[in-house]
């Protein structure tokens, strides 16, 4: 099947012409022997239909962090007859024809897109396409992905794309770009709008931060709205009204008692099923990812898409990069912490956008330490928001200032150089709903993946061992430092065990032990600091290696008996 590679530098509208591109296949991977994701799906080309591969952005061929160096063995390993579409920001001609003068060397089958072509008359810029066409050799297309105009064209020319036979001295590289600009680009002047001036203010300190407060704030406030709204009104009824009944019949053709029954529906807590404590496959382990974490999870990934999508998330990684340059990173390392709010597992993966392992690291680590996920978050929300702010306060200020202790420990002990932030800063954009619908399925089906095995893995684990009395003897041989370091009951030893599998399920396990506000600020925090779920575990292993997964591995465990132990921090955790 014949390929056509959408290349281009990040925040072009890729994704958005890939989209437009596609049809229904669509699927994420992998690059083989990395954690790299692309997308690929297939079109009509002609009478034959022909593969279509999202390479990850990429500014030059040149490489210099793993994303850039998977595109360029992509098109390392591309075909004759294979099709490059060169993605470019038509409001950014002279950066995006550095990539495109690089392609050219390569003498493939080649269009040029010329994306964001709206934006070129909004900001008063003209460019003369058939002198463009004539000093590039390739056919050029004028698009506007989000709204479609232009794809029809686009399509036409990838199906009669050829190589470029022009010679450029790729040695001079940026003096044949200026001459390339010139002749074919005129920009004129022209007052800026509102949006622009907004867009000016977005990034710098002034009002940038009050900004970027207000959009966090009101960020995770529509989460919470969406998702208790979801669980108040449409999962919580759906399990007590229909499935509940189920499984009380289920419990009595069990003969409410046993191993079957213990596995399956766990304990009837006052003659009922409680979703929460019950700890059975059908019951907990169904009702904690579907209904429990599923609505914030979709919620919070909703938001994100739709921020990612409007062009604010490089901002804000501008505006923060002096404060995380002080952990070891730079504003780059902003974006994984905020996926790793809703999943860890992807906040992992996105660390490969840091040019440095080091780097990478750090990240990982602050993410498996300090950085709750969006069903963790639920949960601890759930178990200790009945004490109100004195529960929860001490829980999230504790973590926040784990996050800044650790990584400024970390960026002290961990050899090496932070660089400084090169990013692109895009225009703001409404996003395209197609391409956002599309991005959140994807990123639901991934939570499915990783997150509804491991609940029922650990719910099973839970009732295996407690129904074997293995339970009862890991509480004994913990408790010197269940009881005596973290003031804890023995039975919390249960949690830590499942907060290996699953975060979420194990700070759930706590409600039914009776905590007071010290216990159970303590536990939350405990379970959050000392290991990731082994999901992120996995993806740490295979991201930076065994041997720093041992390094960050000891620094989880250290930080989670700090925090929970006798120490400055402990009492933070603890309320006093």
């Amino acid at each position: 099947m014949r390929r056509v590679l959408l290349v281009g530098n990040p925040n072009v509208g890729k994704s958005v012409v890939f989209d437009r591109l596609t049809g229904v296949y669509v699927v994420a991977s992998n690059y083989p022997g990395t954690t790299v994701e692309f997308t690929r799906g297939r079109m009509r080309l002609g009478a034959e239909q022909a593969e279509v591969i999202d390479v990850p952005g990429t500014y030059s061929l040149e490489p210099t962090c793993a994303a850039e160096e998977v595109a360029v063995r992509m098109l390392d390993g591309i075909a004759v007859d294979d099709v490059v579409v060169n993605v470019v920001d038509s409001t950014n001609l002279e950066r995006s024809l550095n990539l495109t003068l690089q392609l050219l060397a390569r003498r493939r089958p080649m269009v040029v897109a010329l994306n964001l072509w709206d934006e070129t008359k909004h900001t008063g810029i003209e460019i003369d396409v058939p002198k463009l066409e004539a000093a590039l050799g390739l056919s050029c297309a004028p698009l506007v992905a989000v709204t479609g105009m232009g794809v029809k064209d686009l399509v036409e020319r990838i199906g009669l794309a050829r190589p470029s036979m022009v010679s450029f001295d790729q040695a001079r590289r940026w003096e044949e770009i200026g001459r390339i600009v010139g002749e074919v680009q005129r920009v004129t002047h022209r007052h800026h709008t509102f949006l622009e001036r907004f867009r000016d203010a977005s990034i710098r300190p002034f009002p940038g931060l009050f900004i970027a407060a207000g959009v966090l704030l009101a960020a995770f406030e529509i989460v919470r709205l969406i998702g208790e709204g979801l669980i108040g009104y449409v999962l919580g009824p759906l399990f007590e009204g229909l499935w509940a009944p189920v499984m009380m019949r289920l419990s009595g053709l069990l003969g409410g008692s046993g191993f079957f029954h213990q596995l399956l529906i766990g304990d009837l807590v006052d003659g009922g099923i409680s979703f929460a404590e019950s700890m059975g496959l059908l019951t907990t382990g169904l009702y904690v990812p579907l209904a429990a974490v599923l609505p914030y999870v979709f919620a919070f990934y909703l938001v994100l898409s739709f921020i990612e999508d409007t062009g604010y998330l490089p901002r804000l990684a501008v505006l923060l990069d002096g404060v995380m340059h002080r952990v070891g990173l730079h504003g780059m390392g902003a974006i994984p912490i905020l996926l790793g709010l809703g999943c860890n597992v992807p906040g992992a993966l996105a660390t490969r956008i840091m040019e440095t392992r080091r780097e990478r690291f750090i990240a990982m680590t602050l993410i498996a330490i300090a950085t709750p996920c969006m069903a963790k978050t639920s949960m601890i929300v759930g178990l200790a928001g009945r004490f109100g702010a004195a529960g929860l306060a001490p829980i999230f200020i504790a973590l926040f200032l784990a996050w800044l202790v650790i990584g400024k420990l970390l960026a002290w002990l961990v050899k090496g150089e932070s660089p400084e932030i090169l990013v692109d800063i895009p225009p703001y954009r409404f996003p395209h709903v197609r391409a956002l619908a599309k991005k959140l399925w994807m990123r639901m089906a991934g939570f499915f993946r990783e997150a509804v095995p491991w609940v029922l893995a650990g719910v099973l684990l839970v009732n295996v061992l407690y129904f074997s009395g293995v339970m009862r003897l890991m509480g004994r041989l913990a408790s010197p430092v269940v009881r005596g370091v973290l003031s804890l009951p023995d039975e919390a030893a249960g949690a830590l065990v499942v907060g290996f599998l699953r975060k979420d399920v194990a700070v759930g396990m706590l409600a039914p032990l009776g905590l007071g506000l010290r216990q159970t600020v303590v536990g939350c925090v405990v379970l959050s600091m000392y290991f990731p779920c082994v999901a992120t575990f996995a993806v740490m292993l295979r991201e930076p290696g065994a041997r720093d997964m041992l390094k960050a591995s000891v620094v989880m465990v250290g930080s989670a008996l700090a925090g929970g132990g006798p120490s400055e921090l402990g009492d933070v955790c603890r309320g006093t």
